[in-house]
């Protein structure tokens, strides 16, 4: 029960700060497009996206120090699975236009279209790369 209100708060913070942004500056709290900025973009984004994303490790920092138990003890698959998996991440993201922040959380909140489709495919597509790995004895 209390992880599920665990996931419940952290889903109504993250909206919640979402929402913040684009009602108080105009932006999407997207992380990958964040981060994108961070390497290519005008000088007064790259800023933006410095203490955007100095805030997320900020608090990752946090919630190491109060709520250890939070985080996993230990990665979860071999560090270079990890690597490819975050690298296809962030050219999924890059070709569509977006994450799962960005999609999911703002694109969705606002009723676009394209966000709906790509949440839909997106999660589609996890769901039978999932259950081709459990059927294949993969995980």
């Amino acid at each position: 029960m209390w992880s599920y209100l665990s996931l419940i708060g952290a889903g109504v913070l993250f909206g919640a700060a979402a929402g913040s942004l684009l009602i108080v500056q105009g932006r999407i709290a997207g992380i990958s497009g964040i981060a994108a900025k961070l390497l290519d973009g005008p000088a007064v984004e790259r800023r933006f996206a410095a203490v955007f994303m100095l805030g997320l490790l900020f608090g990752g920092g946090l919630l190491r120090l109060f709520m250890p138990r939070a985080l996993a003890d230990s990665a979860p698959a071999p560090v270079g699975l990890m690597v490819l998996a975050g690298l296809l991440l962030g050219l999924g993201a890059r070709v569509g236009n977006g994450c799962t922040s960005g999609h999911g959380v703002c694109g969705v909140g606002r009723f676009s279209l394209r966000s709906c489709v790509a949440v839909g495919t997106f999660t589609g597509v996890g769901m039978l790369v999932r259950s081709l790995l459990v059927a294949g004895g993969w995980s």
